[in-house]
């Protein structure tokens, strides 16, 4: 597996990393070329704000574009999963002095086919004591966003019986 720092497009700087995903994908768990799913910022924006977004990386010697643009239906549910985790850690990290722990940076391991899907800062991002900062605030600037979508998915899936 190749280093994060190298493996990122100049515009994506992970914050939340799940660096075994390779070993919770579905069916293929443990036989794909996915290595890593993460959420970070993606600046380039005119008005000079980041977005969050999701990345889902391949192994890097596998394709020489190292980015997925087309994910299968769970790998979309594993980045919501992600999300949420995310959103949930952020609401208590402001506790710590660098909004998480650097000797502890995973803080969550959710079962999963085939393990379980770690959830931590990545602190392969050389970055990262900023980012993780901006990352916080782009969460809390696009809260009423987030909280529309999370609202209407919760009604959705308690009508459909989850």
């Amino acid at each position: 597996m190749k280093d994060i720092n190298e493996m990122k497009d100049s515009r994506h700087r992970p914050v939340i990393l799940s660096a075994n995903y390779d070993q919770v994908d579905g069916q293929q768990a443990g036989q794909q070329e996915v290595e890593q799913l993460s959420l970070g910022l993606q600046t380039g924006r005119m008005d000079g704000r980041a977005d969050i977004v999701a990345q889902l990386w391949r192994d890097a010697t596998a394709q020489k574009e190292g980015l997925l643009s087309e994910w299968p239906i769970h790998r979309i549910l594993d980045a919501s999963i992600l999300i949420c985790r995310s959103l949930d850690y952020f609401q208590e990290a402001y506790r710590q002095e660098q909004l998480y722990d650097p000797e502890h940076p995973v803080f969550d391991r959710i079962p999963l086919q085939g393990a379980a899907l770690s959830v931590g800062i990545c602190t392969d991002n050389s970055g990262i004591d900023g980012d993780i900062q901006d990352f916080q605030r782009a969460l809390e600037e696009n809260g009423y966003l987030i909280g529309e979508r999370l609202r209407i998915l919760a009604r959705l899936l308690e009508e459909m019986g989850y």
